[in-house]
């Protein structure tokens, strides 16, 4: 596979302030990549950063080695009240969204409306699906349902799909690939490559390893890793 997305010193800052970056990154194509970090790290501005939806202030953000076009990425949001956008037509300024409603809550319905929310957002076939906890808001019987959901796309169709999951769990069972964030200001300290098999239950001892060392990683702000990933070679090598 070759490289969809790549990331180079990508920078952000808020009143002066730097909040993440400088970040180099890349996903190859075909490829879903989890996003795990502490709060305050930066993970929903690092996709929207993706997406468009906030200018960066230094660095550069390609598809293909070309920069994003918005009808190239689509993105759906963390549960209520924010709402959910379809395909990112609003990643440029003066382009109009396209909304859909918050989640009900509960059962049949919830399910429903949160799986045609991920079926319309790759109706379009958009390039990049960026995902920022999209089942945060679901009751946890609802939320394995449509992980499963996601995780019988990925196997149909392998689209390119950067995501800030729900927990450790959700990124084992649906990334190829997890990189870990930590900050202010955001930056990648660690990077993991899983590639369990599809449909591994959690109780697996592959599982429970991996989720152990994440949660090593994880675990008290003192105990992560305080050197960054700066190169874009590092960060192509990385664990």
């Amino acid at each position: 596979m070759t490289d969809l997305l790549e990331i180079r010193g990508l920078t952000k800052r808020f009143d002066g302030r730097l909040v993440l970056g400088p970040l180099y990154f890349a996903v190859e194509a075909g490829e879903t990549v989890a996003v795990l970090g502490p709060g305050g790290s930066g993970k929903s501005t690092f996709l929207r950063l993706i997406a468009g939806l906030e200018p960066a202030d230094a660095g550069t953000v390609t598809l293909c080695g070309q920069p994003i076009r918005p009808q190239e990425v689509a993105i759906l949001g963390q549960g209520r009240p924010a709402p959910w956008l379809s395909v990112a037509d609003d990643a440029g300024p003066g382009a109009a969204a396209t909304k859909l409603p918050s989640p009900p809550s509960g059962g049949a319905a919830e399910r429903a409306v949160l799986a045609r929310a991920l079926t319309r957002a790759l109706a379009a076939r958009p390039q990049l699906l960026l995902l920022d906890e999209p089942f945060n808001a679901a009751a946890p019987l609802n939320r394995t349902g449509l992980q499963n959901h996601l995780a019988e796309v990925r196997e149909h169709s392998r689209p390119t799909i950067l995501l800030v999951p729900h927990d450790i769990d959700e990124a084992l069972l649906l990334a190829d690939r997890i990189i870990v964030l930590d900050g202010p200001p955001g930056r990648i300290v660690a990077e993991f490559a899983p590639r369990l098999p599809a449909g591994i239950k959690r109780s697996a001892p592959a599982f429970r390893r991996w989720k152990d060392r994440l949660i090593g990683v994880l675990g008290p702000a003192e105990a992560l890793p305080r050197v960054a990933i700066t190169k874009f070679e590092e960060h192509r090598h990385a664990v």
